[in-house]
This record gives C-alpha cells, structure tokens and sequence, in this order.
C-alpha cells in the first residue's frame, strides 16, 4: 500500500486502514509509522524446515504444521481461570497446545483446521507440549505451501503482541509501514556513524524487522539502541549545563540559628553518611548556584533528618522550604515526624516555643477551609519556615514569602511540570532536594539522573532489627496461608501489630492491565481491601482489632486510622500501598502482602520496611499463586533471600522497561526507550555519554546539526521527557 509522501511521522491509517490502525492505537498508543517502526521485535525464530512431531526434543524451539485434533477447555483445580488443551497431529505424532484463561481462542482452533504452530516444546506428564504457542491458522480453501512459505521463512520477528494484535499481524503492519517509507533522514551525524560503523537508520529500521542475518539484527539493534542512549546523554548534558547557568540566593549555615540548636536537641549522633551528606548539601546551599541533588538511601537510613536539616538552613538564611509528597498520609506522616524531631523549635511565635522556633503547616487537597485558609496564610507571611503538602502545594492560590528549597520525596512520582510550577512561587531560583528509597545502580544513576549530583546514605541507624522473609506459594501449598493468618495472631498475642496489604481498593478496581494484556482476557481475582478486612474480621482474624485503609477514605478518616495504628488502638491495617513509604510504626512486625507477585521488586522491599523498625524482628510473608519458574514468581524468591536494596534495585530493573525506572508506568505514558537497558549497555551508555560531550563542546546550541537539534526537541515535547528530566 503506497503514499504519496512516505514519512516517519505519516499517520497509519494511511498505511494500514481505519480498522487496524485503531487496534494499534487502542493496545499500544501507536499512531505513527516511527511508532510502530519502534515496535522492535523481541526475538527471532529460526525457521528452516517444518519439524515432524515424532521427532521433536524438549527445549527445540519449532514450528510445526499440523491439523486440529481434539479441543478442550477446563477449570482449574483451587483457583479461577480455565485451561485450554489443543492436541494437534501431522499424521505421525499428536502433541498438545495450552493456553492459560484464552478460552476464547476454542473458537478459532476448531477440529479440522490447518495451522502453524510455533514455540519451545516442553514435556508434561511425558506428553509434548507447546505452551502459549504462535500460530497463524491456514485459511479453509488456501494453499498450505503459500501459508508455509510466508509463515516459515528463515527469520521470523516475534514482537510483543496482545489477542487482538497478534505477532504475525504487527509483522504485516511493519513490511507495510516499511514498503511505504521514502527516504528516512538521518539525525545522527555521519562522523558519528562511522565511527561506530553503523548502518543508516533506513537500514537499521529495515534489518531490525527483516534481517537478512542476525548479524545485521544485532546491528541494527545497536544502531537503534545507541539512538536512545545518545538522545537522553545529550537531553542530561543539556539540562545540567543549563541549570549550571542559573544564578539565585546562596544560603550558607548561620551559627546559632536554628539548625545548631536542633542539633544539639538531637538525643542521638547522626551516622557518619548523615554527616557527609549533609556536608554535601551545606556546601551546595553555600552557592549561588542552585542545588539540584538527588539523595537516595535505603528505607530507615535517616534521609529525613538530613533533609530536615537542610530546610533548617534555609530557614536561618531568612528562607522557606516546602516538602512535596505523593500522598496525604505520607504529608501527613512528614508533618507528625518533623514536629516530634524538632519539639519546641516547631513552635515558632506560640507558647511552648523557644528562640530561634519556626513553624511548621500542612497543605492537602482535602482540608477544610479554615485548615487551608490558615495554612495559606502561614506560608505567604513566612511564618511558616517549613510548609509540608502534597500536589496542593501546586494551587496557584499557595504563595511563599521566600521560597528557597523544594524537598521532593519520592521523586519518581512527579513530573518535572508539578516541580516547575513548584518553582515558579519562588523569588530566585530554589535549592532542590528530591529523594528516594529505591537504591540506585551506578549505571542507572549516570544514565537516568546525569543531572544531578548524588549522594547515598548506606548505613542502616543502630537497633534496626533483620526481617524475615518468606515465599506463600497458595498455588502449591494452598494452607500455608492459613498458617501466615496464624503467624499474626501470634504476634499480636505478644503485643505487637500487623500490615496486610492488598493490590486493589475493591473488588471493581481496574488496575489488572498488565495480567489482562498477559493472558488476553480479564485476569483471576486478585484481593482488595474493602473484600478482604471484612472477610477476615469475621474469620481467620476473629476478635483482632481491624481497619481498612486506602487512598479513597477522607482525609479525616485516613489520619485517624494511621494515629489509632501508630497508638496500637488497632491491630491489624489492612491497606493499599499508601502505607510504602514514611509509615513509621515500631510495634509493627509482621506484613503479609497479598498477591505479592502484582508488585515490583523495589515495591516488595518498600514495603516490608515498614517493619522491623523497633526493637523486635520484623517477618514479611509474600503470597503468590504465581507458578513455579516463572517471572514473577522469580522476582519474589529474589527478594526473600537479600535485603540488600541495591541488589534487589538491579533484579528489579532486569525485569523491567526502563521506562518504569523513569515513571513512565506511573504516568501513563510510553518511554523512548525501547532497546536501551542500563544494566546491560552500560559500555554504549559510557560511549554515547562521551560522544554528546564533545558534540555539545564544541556546537553547544547544535546549530550545525538541525536534524539531531529537531529530534531533540521533539523528545523534550514528550510527555515522557517529564519523567527523564528531573530539573
């Protein structure tokens, strides 16, 4: 199908037709023939010729043409969700074919059709079998060699699919979008490409979806690859040199101030990483450079105290900070720790206040109006020298006296436009502070965060104690959930509390799309807060004191379900995740995590950092009806044999798009990084790094590269760039 102008950036509904287009619209976002000529294949099968099914070996990965036999769909056995068995022939042999909750596809593999059927064979009960194989169906009356020959070529791209677009249709998306293209300009300068001895991106776009080799795959992949890691170097380079630039108010310590009182308040020593860093941080706030620095630091390092004291600074310099959070219970939970560390000093102009005191206010979005009023008013006067909030902080009703330093917490969950308009209400430039749990890999720091400097807290406060961890396979032993209901009993027996944390609100809740997108239909049931707190109030957990807690409770609600936990008023919290971070409860010591394998390996450990926090050693339980040997199931065993975070930090981003390490999943949006794995390429990471250096240095406003300057700026148009930039 040909176009008149054959361009990246045509839209595909003039490549592939209106039904079509909309399912690649629908499933992937795709729009454009650049979107879907990103859509790389994941791998590639080898196809020669057919393979006879009396011949096959475990582990070959096939392809077989053979004629329905037999079909039958199945319940499973403790669970929801239904088997489909499909046992096919050539004549010669039978094998199998399952699908997992695909029951809908009975309707296409009737008895008597032809077919291909591709996958690893694996053995079941002594029986071949291909399990969620690729097929393409012979149509009834077509030439099965014409089907065999188009189907079974020498290498066959596989590409990330859905029911609705399976592999073999986007392929014939692709060769259309690629037959369609004139010439494709070339943003990477040519002495660049030689250097590397990469192809054009016409090629590289052709050889990736129908390589002639793998050797022109793999350097096609690299090409295409280095694309990426070069366009984000030189959006990092650019950004850095450009806050560099910025001049603004340098607020060095003052002796006597506040923060020295504070200090001596403290009725513990800060660990020696406390103490570096906030050197750090003192000699950034000490420029008239604006700090923009990354702390990151495992869960109970201390991030908070070291960030205290670099708002206490400001506050000394005549300045105002503002601590941005996610949630209302995390602003919440700030305000509560911050008012206990700095006693007194938070009673700035009250009774009960001593000399040198500020004032500490709390802005949500759901306060009352008197709340808010007052809170406004606080931190417009700069009476208030700490004003605590969550995207409240945002309205353009909040105003600042003289706004010097943004504390954000949990970076990953706000754009670089909420952080912008953040800045904005300041007079000059403000000092920047954003911090994380997640441990960073160095490759991840250099690559995703190469505008900011960074400073790691390591060491875990004294009296931390371990936390246990186990694997609940509900799958295979389905009654060690009731011994995980027992093990909280027992721990409350002894005084002490217990998180049960579920991945939905309610039962309604559609926030299954990644299982949904897995098995082509809507996923088994997974467990929710408002189904399972009743549930085992009047069950398993009988005479506990129990309370639900999650985003859609009021404010009110949420604060006094956190206060009567944190008070032991109650024994069991059964919530969302709204409790991950800066939930501090040291009588809590058992955690068990429902449907554990719905959750990201760095989740898994925020998580169970909630306990384990006082004197007594925490236990996490990790219930999972994931298979043996599969992903997900994988992510778990890692996480109950390290507490390591960085370690951990590293299996989550092997299993994971870099896209969720920029917060892309949170956004909705798609990253540009496609090929890109920081792990993995950290050499290409380290060259492409170098290479936008000494392009920068010596055209710093890449007037001699107008394509390379276009591609650029569309990146930053995207909505993805939110999440890469972090200024």
């Amino acid at each position: 199908m040909a176009i008149a102008e054959g361009r990246l950036t045509t839209k595909l509904v003039d490549v592939v037709g209106d039904r079509t287009a909309k399912v690649l619209d629908t499933v992937f976002g795709y729009r454009t023939v650049s979107d879907l000529l990103h859509h790389y294949p994941r791998r590639y099968l080898v196809r020669g010729e057919l393979s006879d099914i009396a011949e096959l070996n475990e582990g070959d990965e096939v392809t077989v043409l053979a004629e329905i036999y037999s079909s039958s769909s199945r319940k499973l056995q403790g669970r929801k969700g239904s088997i489909l068995e499909v046992i096919v022939t050539d004549g010669s042999a039978k094998m199998s074919l399952t699908f997992f909750n695909q029951a809908w596809r009975e309707k296409e593999l009737r008895v008597g059709r032809q077919g291909l059927f591709a996958g690893k064979v694996g053995v079941f009960n002594g029986k071949r079998q291909l399990a969620h194989p690729d097929y393409e169906m012979v149509p009834d009356g077509s030439d099965v060699d014409s089907a065999v020959a188009d189907f079974a070529g020498k290498f066959l791209p596989v590409y990330p699919a859905s029911s609705k677009l399976p592999s073999w249709k986007i392929a014939q998306c692709v060769k259309l979008a690629i037959d369609s293209l004139d010439e494709v300009p070339d943003f990477i300068p040519p002495h660049i490409l030689e250097k590397f001895k990469y192809p054009s991106a016409q090629q590289a776009l052709a050889q990736i979806h129908n390589p002639v080799d793998l050797d022109s795959a793999e350097l096609s992949k690299a090409r295409l690859t280095f694309d990426e890691a070069f366009l984000l170097q030189l959006l990092l380079l650019e950004r850095r040199a450009e806050l560099r630039a910025l001049k603004t108010v340098a607020r060095p310590v003052k002796s006597g101030g506040i923060l020295e009182t504070f200090d001596k308040s403290l009725p513990w020593k800060l660990t020696p990483g406390q103490v570096e860093v906030s050197r750090e941080i003192e000699s950034d706030l000490a420029a008239d450079i604006p700090m923009h620095r990354l702390l990151q630091g495992e869960v109970g390092s201390g991030k908070t105290v070291v960030a205290l004291r670099a708002m206490l600074a400001v506050v000394d310099s005549g300045g105002q900070a503002a601590l941005l959070a996610p949630t209302e219970v995390l602003a919440a939970q700030h305000l509560r720790t911050i008012e206990k560390l700095l006693g007194p000093l938070a009673q700035g102009g009250m009774l009960g206040g001593v000399e040198n005191a500020t004032q500490i206010t709390l802005l949500t979005g759901s306060q009352n109006a008197a709340a808010r009023k007052e809170a406004l008013a606080l931190a417009a006067s700069g009476q208030a020298g700490i004003v605590i909030g969550t995207h409240a902080l945002l309205s353009e009703s909040v105003v600042f006296s003289d706004l010097g330093l943004i504390v954000v917490d949990e970076q990953h969950r706000f754009g670089v436009e909420q952080r912008d308009a953040l800045k904005a209400k300041a007079v000059n430039p403000p000092h920047l502070l954003v911090m994380t749990a997640t441990p960073i890999p160095r490759t991840v720091a250099m690559t995703v965060f190469g505008d900011l400097d960074i400073s790691t807290l390591r060491e875990l406060p004294l009296g931390r104690q371990p936390i246990t961890t186990h694997v609940v396979p509900t799958m295979e032993k389905p009654t060690f959930l009731d011994r995980a209901w027992e093990r909280i009993r027992e721990e409350v027996s002894q005084g002490h509390q217990a998180y049960i944390v579920a991945p939905r609100i309610a039962a309604e809740s559609s926030e299954d799309a990644d299982l949904d997108f897995l098995y082509g239909e809507q996923s088994p049931d997974i467990a929710s807060v408002e189904e399972l707190a009743p549930k085992l109030h009047g069950g398993a957990l009988k005479g506990l004191r129990i309370a639900p807690l999650h985003g859609r409770l009021t404010t009110e609600l949420k604060d006094a379900t956190m206060q009567a936990f944190s008070t032991g008023e109650i024994d069991v919290l059964v919530s969302t995740t709204v409790i991950e971070v800066g939930v501090d409860v040291p009588n809590a010591t058992v955690m068990v995590i429902m449907d554990a394998d719905r959750f990201g390996v760095s989740q898994l450990h925020q998580l169970r950092g909630r306990v384990g926090r006082g004197t007594s050693p925490g236990l996490c339980l990790l219930v999972s009806g994931a298979p043996i040997e599969t992903p997900a199931r994988e992510r778990l065993e890692a996480v109950s044999k390290t507490q390591d975070g960085f370690e951990l930090s590293r299996i989550d981003l092997e299993q994971r798009r870099e896209g969720d390490v920029l917060g892309a999943t949170q956004s909705g949006a798609r990253s540009h990084l496609r090929l890109l794995r920081v792990l993995r390429d950290e050499g290409l990471i380290e060259e492409a790094r170098n290479v936008a250096a000494e392009l920068l240095e010596s055209d710093s406003s890449l007037k001699g590269y107008p394509l390379l300057k276009d591609e650029l700026e569309m990146l930053k148009k995207e909505q993805t760039s939110t999440y890469i930039d972090k200024g």
